[in-house]
């Protein structure tokens, strides 16, 4: 877990695509996308029927380490209006058990929007904490502080003839992006325009590795 600072509060991010918030012991996640595979499936696209395990099982995992007393899902927790209830039931039962035991956070996003119920906790369409807002997606025209998902960011380069790709933070002064934590979603290039104008000026991609945080500036 690396120390972050963003819009005066104190933060950690963590390489596995969240960010822990101490002074809250919250984590937070973006875009984790339970049920995609279900989806596809409906539509004869047959992929591995394990994502929303997998995604459960890390979130399980960051919870136990950070000891989070809260999870702040910034939406398009599920990918689609009927995602929850096609949960298994020992997934679900196992999800309804952590939001049973935490500050379970669930922020509408494109994707969940319409849905009848979730497996626990509360739904926003979005929240203020301590004059951050967090919300699915940017804003840009809103200069308050705000944490937001949606974009899926990944920083690529080339190194030594060697394609990388890592998913990514993006942040400038003012708007933070976390990258997409589902065990199935893809990722935009950190630089992409959409997510450019959507962070505004001072850009960066923001790569927690080991006991540091690499930056790049985006342009």
């Amino acid at each position: 877990m690396v120390p972050f600072s963003f819009a005066g509060h104190e933060f950690l991010a963590l390489p596995e695509a969240a960010l822990f918030w101490p002074a809250h012991s919250a984590l937070l996640v973006a875009d984790l996308h339970f049920e995609k595979a279900s989806w596809f499936g409906r539509f004869g696209q047959f992929l591995p029927p394990h994502d929303s395990q997998a995604t459960l099982d890390m979130i399980e995992m960051l919870v136990e380490r950070t000891r989070a007393r809260a999870v702040w899902s910034l939406g398009d927790s599920f990918h689609d209006a009927d995602g929850a209830a096609r949960l298994p039931a020992k997934v679900r039962e196992r999800l309804c058990a952590l939001t049973a035991r935490l500050d379970w956070l669930w922020i509408t996003g494109n994707h969940d929007v319409g849905m009848a119920e979730t497996p626990g906790g509360r739904r926003m369409v979005e929240a203020e904490v301590d004059g951050i807002w967090l919300r699915h997606e940017a804003d840009p025209v809103d200069p308050r502080p705000e944490i937001s998902g949606h974009f899926h960011p990944k920083f690529r380069l080339s190194l030594r003839g060697r394609h990388v790709s890592r998913r990514c933070f993006v942040g400038s002064s003012s708007k933070l992006i976390l990258p997409a934590l589902g065990a199935l979603t893809g990722g935009l290039d950190a630089g992409h325009g959409e997510i450019r104008r959507a962070v505004g000026p001072g850009a960066m991609a923001l790569v927690p590795v080991a006991d540091r945080m690499l930056r790049f500036p985006l342009g």
